[in-house]
């Protein structure tokens, strides 16, 4: 994939550092918001806050600045200034890891323009890469922004929105990587007959994804903690079907799920029947975090929402896409630069 070999291991290392620090922010964004914190920086700051506060009065000037949002006002209005501080350093991670994104994407793609190192297919799909990241920034600050004035939390559409992106972005670096180490030129996007319930399944996880962030959003796990009914029904006795109820994107979320776990069922009969042996290892890692996943969303529910169980259930989810991508640049013929 690249014109001079001689940067073949730095652009390698490139690939795998931005795929580590993708991951890295979606988990942190996970912790950011099960921890509620990420309404404490209320100013976007994005040259100005790449310090964190070095003395009292800076760190005075960032609470109060907190105390004038209804986040505080109606629910946190006890809280100290030693508790702030680790609300605020969650979200301040979280920011920190996004700015090193965009520049550690940026300059080293630079380089490799500069150098001639890349074929101009592979320029423009980098360079749309970037164009993402700097999407992403833009609609995180539009999600922090909408918790500011009116409301305690942001908006739990805008939160779907971001995540989603998040793994958009993750999911076209990974094939990016699949595509270098297989020194290969496969189309994530291009449907045939081969690859067509791998590439559902994916955009039903991605689905899925997208619900669970509006769950997170609307705190929706916490209104019906039984499973498999929804306190003693199928689905909430008065379902109010509109995407600001909890308790019916709980029910979606439930049951995408299933959904999910069938399909999954079901390409597995596909695979054995025809004897797709180049995929049976990676299928079974795919299931493997299927199945951990669904139990991690059932213990979330029944241990009363449980955070070290809720980080570990939207944790699962980026192995679970990356095996599913794994799993579909297998089953796709090859095609050499």
């Amino acid at each position: 994939m690249l014109k001079n070999n001689k940067y073949h291991f730095s652009f390698l290392l490139w690939l795998i550092t931005l795929i580590i620090l993708v991951v890295s922010i979606i988990i942190i964004g996970g912790l950011t918001r099960l921890t509620e914190s990420g309404l404490s920086i209320t100013e976007w700051e994005l040259f100005s806050g790449i310090l964190p506060p070095l003395n009292e009065e800076k760190w005075n000037e960032y609470f109060s600045y907190y105390k004038e949002i209804p986040q505080f006002i109606l629910l946190n209005s006890s809280m100290t200034l030693s508790e702030f501080k680790i609300i605020f350093w969650w979200e301040y991670i979280h920011r920190a890891i996004a700015r090193l994104i965009g520049i550690f994407f940026l300059l080293p793609l630079t380089f490799f323009i500069v150098k001639k190192v890349l074929f101009k297919r592979d320029v423009l799909n980098l360079s749309f890469i970037f164009l993402l990241i700097l999407v992403q920034g833009t609609i995180g600050w539009f999600m922090v922004k909408s918790g500011l004035v009116d409301e305690v939390t942001v908006s739990h559409y805008r939160l779907a929105i971001h995540l989603t992106i998040a793994f958009i972005i993750l999911s076209s670096i990974y094939w990016f990587f699949l595509n270098f180490i297989s020194n290969s030129n496969k189309n994530l996007l291009t449907i045939n007959s081969d690859s067509f319930l791998i590439k559902l399944l994916l955009f039903t996880i991605l689905l899925q994804i997208f619900c669970g962030a509006l769950v997170s959003g609307l705190d929706a796990a916490k209104v019906y903690q039984t499973w498999p009914l929804m306190n003693g029904y199928y689905a909430p006795e008065n379902l109010i079907i509109h995407l600001n109820d909890p308790g019916f994107v709980q029910f979606i979320h439930r049951n995408l799920a299933y959904l999910i776990f069938f399909i999954s069922l079901y390409l597995a009969f596909t695979i054995y029947r025809f004897k797709n042996t180049k995929i049976y290892k990676i299928f079974y890692c795919y299931f493997t975090f299927i199945l951990i996943q669904v139990l991690l969303g059932i213990l979330v529910l029944i241990s009363g929402f449980n955070i070290y169980i809720a980080s570990a259930h939207q944790i699962s989810s980026i192995f679970l896409v990356l095996s599913i991508l794994t799993m579909l640049h297998f089953s796709l013929k090859s095609s050499k630069n």
